[in-house]
């Protein structure tokens, strides 16, 4: 689907609120109500817009803890990507996880209360999957940015 700039503009704004009301949308982007209304149906019927969520402070809900996670598999076979990736769906505590191109075959983003409870979480579930070669953790010092919008 190619974008236009009031495509673009909607984006944007449901990017920052995505409970915004129509009416409000349509005031902030430049076009009446229904057209306004009909262009974000046809994003998300395109899968541009591919869901709502609310974005829920972690450290208020006892996960304030991020854990950058790389994991070294003892095969990069798709059997064993595929059985690692399917481990990893089943755990709330992964909040991303990525298949890589480098050093790691999997890197992860784990979110806990705090050290003692991800130690727990490595030994417990992350170490005992089938086929976990290694895994290196890092901790961030400070978070300096996080969005979870995409430039447009």
């Amino acid at each position: 689907m190619k974008l236009d700039d009031i495509d673009r503009r909607i984006l944007r704004e449901l990017q920052k609120d995505g409970r915004i009301q129509n009416a409000e949308l349509s005031k902030r982007v430049g076009l009446s109500p229904s057209p306004c209304l009909r262009r974000v149906r046809i994003l998300e019927e395109a899968g541009v817009i591919a869901r709502y969520v609310a974005v829920v402070d972690a450290a208020k809900v006892g996960r304030g803890q991020t854990f950058f996670t790389r994991i070294w598999l003892n095969s990069q076979h798709e059997d064993a990507v595929d059985h690692f990736v399917a481990e990893i769906n089943k755990m709330p505590e992964v909040v991303e996880c990525y298949v890589m191109l480098g050093d790691c075959d999997m890197l992860l983003r784990v979110v806990a209360a705090d050290i003692a409870a991800y130690r727990r979480f490595q030994a417990d579930h992350l170490s005992r999957i089938r086929g976990v070669l290694n895994v290196k953790t890092d901790i961030p010092a400070q978070t300096v940015k996080q969005t979870f919008a995409v430039p447009l």
